[in-house]
């Protein structure tokens, strides 16, 4: 019996050895204490304390001095397709209006599914186009004025939307451009507010404690 169980241990402890050393040994008692549910602050099935396997913050693999936020670049290509997307689905929308007010008068036949399927497609293209190349040409100052000051804040959000709206509306003469210019610097400031709410309305209920 001595002889078979002292076999027996040698057995094991050749297995531990081979497999990263040998597991430490409990006896009946200490198992009794360890809960069927949930895992303990050490486990004693395992050579691994469980705690390093509950991580409460996110871990990523970065490159040196790499943000965990994307930059202007990364999000230009989501903003140039949701804005083509967008678009596309607002044109034909409007296209579908246009071409149900336009046939109104003629009876559901062939042709008038027809002209109304050619509405849709034309508004939807040209809809497309235009939220399209403003979505391009705001990511594209977006980025050089990114680059230019190395800095990315509200300062170059605003910039870029100007930029964007003066230049697209440049064929309508300087009047059409400085209404573009206007309405872009709008619209940023309008994002920018809405994107930092948080931070001003905590400042601004901080300010009134004080």
């Amino acid at each position: 019996m001595d002889n078979n169980s002292q076999g027996s241990g040698g057995f094991k402890g050749g297995l531990g050895s081979i497999f990263g050393g040998g597991a430490p040994e409990y006896s009946n008692t200490e198992l009794a204490g360890v809960p069927l549910t949930g895992m303990s602050p050490l486990s004693p099935y395992l050579n691994v304390d469980p705690r390093y396997l509950l991580q409460d913050t996110d871990e990523f693999i970065l490159p040196t001095g790499a943000n965990k936020t994307r930059g202007r670049f990364e999000l230009a290509f989501f903003t140039i397709g949701g804005s083509c997307m967008t678009g596309a689905a607002l044109g034909a929308i409007n296209g579908l209006r246009m071409g149900l007010k336009e046939t109104r008068d003629m009876t559901w036949s062939k042709p008038r599914n027809v002209q109304i399927l050619n509405m849709v497609t034309r508004q939807g293209g040209s809809w497309a186009n235009s939220l399209g190349s403003v979505a391009l040409l705001y990511s594209a100052f977006g980025v050089a004025i990114e680059k230019a000051r190395g800095a990315e804040d509200d300062i170059n959000t605003m910039a870029a939307g100007t930029l964007t709206g003066m230049l697209f509306k440049s064929t309508s003469g300087l009047k059409g451009a400085a209404r573009g210019g206007l309405l872009g610097l709008a619209l940023s400031g309008a994002y920018a507010v809405y994107n930092n709410w948080d931070h001003l309305t905590g400042s601004s209920s901080s300010s009134r404690l004080y």
